[in-house]
């Protein structure tokens, strides 16, 4: 590990860094990312946006070692990296399994530290197949060699675009759409659960979604992202009602498990006048009402904290991030922090 940066009066590091509270913590991290984007692929997706630095297996375990915090094990989330330059479209996301499943070998073997990896594997897959999804998630699993567990599709919409990209009429109410269910119809007889990102103005079709599968575990992904940008800048207090209503009626569906997460992106929960990178303490200050809201709907044993790195880097350092998650559930019995650091991620991911 290298040397941490001087601390300033608040604990925090020059580097955005701090000393990790309960070191000692296991901890499950079930919401991650593995890239290297080409500039030519990444142009195709975002055209006026530079690609983000490669965050590969060295990156990853630097990342966890500079925090301080013991994480055991991780869950890879697809994020549309590697996949094959040829053969049928809907094969080729394949490719990101196959590249994540050598660096889980790798880590699997010990010779680059006790963290496992990713452990398990959330691949994606175009559920707008319908029935002939199945023969994707069948070369998924394969391609898996054991470790798939999910899948996840770019169903996130919002009018006003997100992530600086412009609106995709094709993603709008693609969770009500039949062939999309007949995609997810095929996921549980395999195995497999379905990881769903959305806007607060979503989450409505994510119950619908879990009324009608109610065999399937479905995970709503970083909390279900309360929009904050556009339109909805000045309309904070209202967002807020209205996310917190949809997450207690999405709550009374059991086969839904929530991730505390991913609101350190630049479209969700502001962090107001602040610059660089913010301590533990401002992310419990700005953020706890919306964990404490969602713990409270769920219960710790459906919530489990992410990180959602590196996207969430944007925000703070992966040492600060689980240092707020800490200082969030202080107060909380050790059965339940047990649940949100590590027993909700490895019983939804089948993680020994």
């Amino acid at each position: 590990m290298r040397a941490k940066a001087a601390l300033t009066e608040s604990g925090e590091s020059s580097d955005g860094d701090e000393t990790p509270i309960e070191p000692g913590r296991p901890i499950v991290d079930p919401h991650h990312h593995l890239w290297d984007y080409s500039p030519q692929f990444w142009e195709s997706i975002y055209p006026d946006r530079q690609p983000p630095p490669r965050f590969l297996l060295p990156e990853f375990l630097s990342t966890v070692s500079h925090s301080g915090h013991n994480i055991t094990d991780t869950v890879f989330v697809e994020c549309h990296s590697m996949y094959r330059n040829s053969g049928p479209e809907e094969l080729r996301p394949v490719g990101e399994t196959e590249f994540v499943n050598g660096i889980a070998a790798m880590s699997a073997s010990g010779a680059y530290g006790p963290c496992r990896v990713a452990a398990a594997i959330v691949g994606t897959a175009n559920l707008t197949l319908g029935d002939r999804v199945k023969a994707v998630l069948e070369k998924q699993i394969a391609a898996g060699n054991g470790r798939l567990r999910g899948i996840r599709m770019w169903t996130a919409y919002s009018d006003t675009g997100l992530l600086g990209m412009a609106p995709d009429w094709l993603v709008k109410g693609v969770m009500l759409d039949a062939s999309f269910r007949r995609g997810v119809s095929a996921l549980e007889p395999l195995g497999l659960s379905l990881d769903i990102w959305c806007v607060h103005t979503q989450i409505s079709e994510v119950s619908e979604l879990a009324t009608c599968f109610p065999r399937t575990t479905i995970i709503l992904n970083h909390i279900g992202s309360p929009l904050s940008l556009g339109p909805y800048a000045t309309r904070q207090t209202e967002v807020f009602v209205n996310w917190k209503n949809a997450i207690a009626e999405l709550a009374r569906r059991p086969n839904v498990v929530l991730k505390l997460g991913g609101l350190g992106v630049d479209l969700s929960v502001p962090l107001g006048d602040h610059v660089g990178y913010a301590s533990s303490a401002t992310l419990v200050e700005r953020w706890r009402p919306y964990f404490e809201t969602c713990i409270s709907a769920f219960g710790a044993d459906r919530c489990m904290f992410e990180s959602n790195f590196p996207p969430d880097n944007a925000t703070c350092s992966y040492g600060a991030l689980w240092n707020a998650f800490k200082l969030m559930v202080k107060g909380y019995s050790e059965d339940e922090k047990s649940n949100l650091f590590s027993g909700t991620a490895k019983r939804t991911y089948r993680l020994n």
